[in-house]
């Protein structure tokens, strides 16, 4: 091993360690249940979720796909999916002909409005019940600190 590098001490390991595993187990936890109850995937609930918190429920095609945190192609093929089903539409934005805007759409609220319940109840169950108060806005600034340093990269 190389002097050159701060290696992480056991400490330190131990927590990447349990952040890994945070990071790599809470997206399938979140993407069964949703498949189970609502039969839409985490990412097409965030699609959904982002779109009714947007002024006009709707937003620009790019600014989905980076609040969602995917690319504008996999946010292409799932808008697909969720046009189809009648919980979105697109359309071409009409102060920029080359923005396509999506836009939620009533039976999309409905949508989400079903599947919010038990994704909240999760969330509590995996996240919240294992923290007191104090602990949970520890690790909201904690998690607020390493995206920012994550968005600044």
């Amino acid at each position: 091993m190389s002097d050159d590098v701060a290696w992480l001490d056991d400490a330190e390991m131990e927590t990447w360690l349990a952040l890994i595993g945070v990071v790599m187990r809470l997206p399938n936890a979140l993407d069964e249940q949703l498949r189970r109850d609502a039969r839409l995937s985490h990412f097409e609930y965030g699609v959904l979720a982002v779109l009714e918190r947007a002024e006009d429920r709707t937003k620009r095609m790019s600014d989905l796909a980076y609040l969602c945190n995917g690319s504008l192609s996999r946010l292409s093929h799932v808008a697909r999916r969720l046009e189809d089903a009648g919980l979105i539409e697109r359309f071409a934005c009409p102060t920029d002909g080359r923005a396509t805007l999506a836009k939620l759409t009533p039976h999309g609220m409905d949508v989400l409005a079903k599947a919010a319940p038990g994704h909240v109840a999760l969330v509590r169950e995996l996240i919240f019940d294992a923290l007191d108060k104090e602990e949970a806005a520890q690790f909201g600034a904690l998690a607020r600190r390493i995206l920012n340093r994550l968005e600044e990269s």
